[in-house]
């Protein structure tokens, strides 16, 4: 029987990717109706346009609806997605110059803007989950909403809902550490654990073979492993760990914010800008040239994903010709797609997600959210053992789970100086007067918090 599949901000400017994803798997995922749910109407509209045209291209026969009615979207669904923006990219990018006034980088997800994002969020999200446990409460909820395993993590605690954090990061690290070693992915195993943009590659194994040491004594090729120029090979050789990207904003958190300085701007803010040329563009296009739009956007926006923090680049900069964003082998929407393969099939797949820890990683509580490679199918989700981490890197998590465990009560119990304790526990800001100006800046400039916090 054909499944029904929502969106929650299905506005966002990935859902065509994520549509796409589904349809590709849609001999094993079924899906017959996939509403997008968005307080932005129009823009939910105009995401389904795009979504009814790729359908198009792919012969295939699927009901695709705006809403926004969380309860129409809601009601009968097998699974539920979530990628909220509360405030949208306006409040991001208020969220990451707040930051940098304050002498820190701004991050949606990581330091300051991570805490304003997390607070503006968990509310939301709760919320959102009390509609699903009434209307579809066996539901799988997989849940993109950043900052993910934080969000995640207050899900698993407060709702009864069967919940899958997913990020892409851990999978792109994967993928470029194969195409270095110049070996196939399906023959290349990344011994991973952390938390969700919080995580290290231990070790590598190509066919059986140990080969971590060969790539972390060679230079070039762990410079080839990211994005943009994040991390010092040295810095890679004496942790004996391949960091994911996002350690980029502990480990060089002050060269992120001197290259925003530079930049004269926030990747937040960046954004802001790119988007309100994108739907401006598709305001007179027709589907067929919406959607090439889309694509062009995508291949700039990917071009200069972390450029701006690491080298003080932008995306309106002269960029290197880029894939085509659909076809990639990462991102959000595979993995997003290959939990919900994973989910209604007998065979499991082992895929890195965001899940209770389940004593997979042994310095951590049993429902502590952690990001580990994970057995799924449809018997549920079960993580594998992934042992104790390594000295160098156990404090960091344990101090940044602490940070998540503080800023969820802060929600919970609409307290602000437990707001501030969270900022005061979180490496990144550390330091209760800093925490201080924080909590009163963001208090001051967003209504949202006043609703969900109060004074």
């Amino acid at each position: 029987m054909p499944r029904k599949v929502s969106l929650i901000g299905g506005g966002g400017v990935r859902t065509p990717l994520l549509i796409h994803g589904m349809l590709q798997e849609q001999s094993t995922l079924q899906v017959g109706e996939l509403h997008l749910y968005d307080v932005d109407r129009s823009r939910a509209e105009t995401m389904a346009v795009l979504g009814r045209q790729i359908a198009r291209g792919f012969g295939v026969d699927i009901r695709i609806a705006a809403t926004d009615s969380l309860e129409a979207a809601i009601d009968g669904c097998e699974f539920v997605m979530s990628s909220l923006r509360i405030g949208g990219m306006a409040a991001r990018a208020r969220d990451e110059r707040i930051a940098i006034e304050q002498g820190l980088a701004g991050q949606e997800t990581t330091g300051p803007g991570g805490v304003a994002m997390a607070l503006r969020t968990v509310p939301v999200a709760l919320a959102h989950a009390r509609v699903i446990e009434r209307l579809a409460p066996k539901a799988w909820l997989i849940n993109f909403t950043n900052p993910a395993g934080l969000i995640t993590q207050a899900l698993n605690e407060h709702t009864a809902l069967r919940v899958v954090g997913i990020c892409d990061t851990p999978a792109e690290l994967f993928h470029r550490i194969a195409h270095v070693l110049g070996a196939p992915l399906s023959e290349t195993h990344c011994d991973y654990a952390g938390l969700n943009h919080l995580g290290w590659v231990r070790r590598v194994t190509v066919r059986g073979q140990d080969v971590t040491a060969q790539l972390l004594d060679n230079e070039d090729s762990l410079r080839q492993l990211y994005h943009a120029n994040l991390f010092d090979p040295l810095l890679i050789r004496t942790l004996r760990l391949i960091p994911s990207e996002y350690l980029f904003f502990y480990y060089s958190q002050r060269k992120a914010y001197q290259n925003q300085l530079r930049a004269g701007a926030s990747r937040g803010e960046e954004l802001l800008r790119m988007n309100a040329d994108l739907f401006a563009q598709f305001a007179p296009a027709t589907p067929k040239d919406a959607l090439a739009i889309y694509r062009r956007y995508l291949m700039q926006r990917n071009a200069s994903y972390l450029r701006l923090e690491a080298e003080a680049g932008t995306a309106f900069c002269s960029q290197p010709d880029q894939p085509d964003p659909f076809e990639t082998a990462t991102g959000y929407h595979r993995i997003a797609v290959e939990v919900m393969a994973g989910l209604v099939s007998k065979e499991p797949r082992t895929v890195v997600v965001n899940v209770p820890n389940a004593g997979s990683i042994d310095d951590l509580a049993v429902d502590d959210v952690v990001e580990v490679a994970t057995r799924i199918s449809v018997d549920g989700v079960a993580p594998l053992p992934a042992g104790r981490l390594p000295e160098s890197v156990r404090g960091l998590v344990l101090a940044v789970k602490a940070y998540e465990r503080t800023a969820i009560r802060a929600v919970v119990e609409k307290s602000w100086p437990l707001a501030q304790l969270a900022m005061l526990e979180y490496p990144i800001i550390g330091q209760w007067e800093i925490a201080e100006a924080l909590r009163n800046v963001f208090r001051n400039a967003d209504p949202e918090f006043l609703g969900y916090l109060g004074r």
